[in-house]
């Protein structure tokens, strides 16, 4: 069965342009929160960035279900709300063991990719069970995670004393900037950070999708 659809469709550009600006604006506070040596609370500068509150990484539990409730309004939810929640949890779990092999140690580069393959296959789950959402979240992932690339290509040239050129615990990587560039920077945030976008946003957002879903069912039973 093909995905509801009354019509009225929403482009992925347009569904995720306020969110990716709202996104740019909390890198850049996170930034120079971290440079100007702000609270730690909310903005950590240890490595992995010490769950500090001023962060991107919690935007896909809101935004996850933002999308998926606008969808759903516009007619475009999953042509099956068990489905699309099954798989998204499904991505999840595959998305753990995907970290796990990736980053526990011993590290090697060969352990390193098949873990983050396993993470890349994770997004293919949740096309089958909602693929409106699944685009417009792997848009938005990109769209937030470009512009970190880009922030910790210059962090780490001028060993700014941030989370986003502090190398993680153990690292035994390669250390010339180029390999660690790779290794801590451009791969972690195109792949990972990526990959936990779409599918926390999937899973939260099917979830929301489906009581939007009863939600605007139950007048018209009425």
């Amino acid at each position: 069965m093909a995905e509801t659809n009354s019509g009225t469709r929403l482009g992925t550009g347009s569904l995720i342009l306020v969110p990716a600006l709202i996104t740019l604006a909390v890198t850049i506070l996170r930034v120079v929160g971290e440079l100007e040596h702000w609270t730690k609370l909310l903005f950590n500068p240890s490595a992995g960035g010490g769950a500090a509150l001023i962060g991107i990484a919690w935007l896909p539990f809101v935004f996850g279900p933002y999308f998926a409730v606008k969808l759903v309004g516009a007619g475009q939810g999953p042509s099956s709300k068990g489905k699309a929640i099954g798989l998204a949890a499904a991505a999840l779990a595959l998305t753990v063991a995907g970290g796990f092999v990736a980053f526990s140690p011993p590290q090697s580069t060969p352990k390193m990719l098949m873990g983050y393959l396993m993470i890349a296959l994770a997004v293919a789950l949740e096309f089958p069970g909602w693929s409106a959402l699944a685009k417009a979240l792997l848009a938005y992932a990109y769209a937030a995670r470009i512009p970190v690339v880009l922030v910790m290509f210059f962090a780490m040239q001028g060993h700014w004393g941030t989370h986003y050129d502090a190398l993680p615990p153990n690292y035994t990587g390669p250390t010339d900037f180029w390999g660690l560039y790779l290794h801590i920077g451009v791969l972690p945030q195109m792949v990972f950070w990526v990959v936990y976008t779409v599918v926390l946003g999937s899973l939260f957002g099917s979830i929301f999708g489906a009581l939007a879903g009863r939600k605007k069912v139950a007048p018209q039973m009425a």
